[in-house]
């Protein structure tokens, strides 16, 4: 596959790389990774031709968009996409203010996030990116984790959701109107809420992270018909379900951000060996399957180092036999009717 062909992103004008670059370790997801490293995985993806670029204010509290700011101002504008999400708003620290229950120590010292999916709340947020991309131009724009798995309480999941469409969907529709940004959408982890919105609203493309892979195929059951009817294009983030997918196999390996479960290894690893029987590494194939899928546009693994990138990109122009693809199929370990790269 070639990891630098264009595709477009829904019935808009914008077109993504079939690789793209996630921000989420940049802001200091899994790891600390220090300024000038940073640069130079940006500057590796760039090299490498990566052309759509997705950050959001909550990665870093706001470290990922200056991160992506400070290299992309650097390149011509009309090169590339840009993808930024809503939800959060960022305010300097009050003395004495304690940081929201569960919120990682990943943030920029002194910057707390609150939610806020309002119509005024999105206008406030965009203006913020903008600012600490110091770009004045943001091409999609997406609505960000209202999902059971970010949020935990169905009340609260539904809560959210009405404002999301109430306030914050409202002012995308306008801004995507006026002409202002390119294309809107949701980043979710759940493909059952992507479809939810996708039904509510007039939207683009579905950031959807982790839950088509080579290890789950479960958003083909409606989600991905239902993108493909409508003309919507699907980004897909988490290709290596966080982890276990992204080199051999172990026990310790990481799924959705945890320790992943006995029977889940159990499945990466008989994966794994079909694999090897046809001579491919895991992360290949994990990140060429995803891109058979016509509703797909990109796929957006992020990277801890220049060598990840280096490594996805040899990873996608690597030949696949298509027997791999067959052996998965018969021995159940892909669901009979996802496409396949050459099938």
């Amino acid at each position: 596959m070639d990891p630098t062909a264009k595709r477009r992103i829904g019935r808009t004008a914008l077109e993504a790389t079939a690789l793209g670059f996630g921000g989420a370790p940049l802001g200091g997801f899994r790891a600390t990774i220090p300024e000038a490293e940073a640069q130079a995985i940006l500057d590796a993806a760039w090299e490498g031709g990566v052309r759509l670029f997705d950050t959001s204010p909550f990665y870093g509290h706001g470290r990922s968009e200056l991160r992506f700011g400070h290299a992309l101002r650097q390149r011509p504008r009309d090169q590339y996409i840009l993808s930024t999400k809503i939800g959060r708003v960022m305010h300097a620290a009050r003395p004495g203010e304690a940081p929201p229950a569960g919120m990682r120590p990943n943030g920029l010292p002194g910057f707390l996030p609150r939610f806020d999916y309002t119509y005024d709340g999105v206008m406030r947020s965009l203006e913020q990116s903008h600012l600490r991309l110091g770009l004045d131009r943001i091409d999609v724009v997406l609505i960000h984790d209202i999902d059971l798995w970010s949020v935990g309480d169905p009340d609260v999941l539904e809560d959210r959701f009405r404002t999301a469409m109430d306030g914050g969907y409202r002012a995308l529709h306008e801004l995507r109107e006026q002409g202002v940004i390119g294309a809107i959408g949701c980043g979710l982890n759940d493909a059952g809420m992507c479809l939810r919105f996708a039904r509510a609203g007039d939207f683009d493309c579905m950031l959807l992270a982790g839950r088509y892979t080579l290890l789950e195929q479960g958003a083909m059951a409606a989600f991905l018909p239902y993108c493909a009817e409508r003309g919507m294009s699907v980004i897909l983030g988490g290709p290596f379900n966080s982890g276990i997918l992204a080199a051999e196999v172990k026990d310790s390996a990481t799924y959705d951000y945890a320790t992943a479960p006995p029977a889940v290894v159990a499945k990466a690893r008989r994966i794994e060996a079909v694999c090897r029987r046809h001579d491919t590494p895991l992360p290949a194939a994990a990140l060429q399957f995803v891109l058979a899928h016509p509703v797909v546009c990109s796929v957006i693994p992020g990277a801890l180092a220049r060598s990840e990138i280096e490594a996805n990109i040899a990873h996608l122009r690597r030949p696949i036999p298509a027997a791999l693809w067959h052996d998965l199929k018969a021995e159940g370990l892909l669901d009979p009717a996802a496409p396949v790269p050459g099938g």
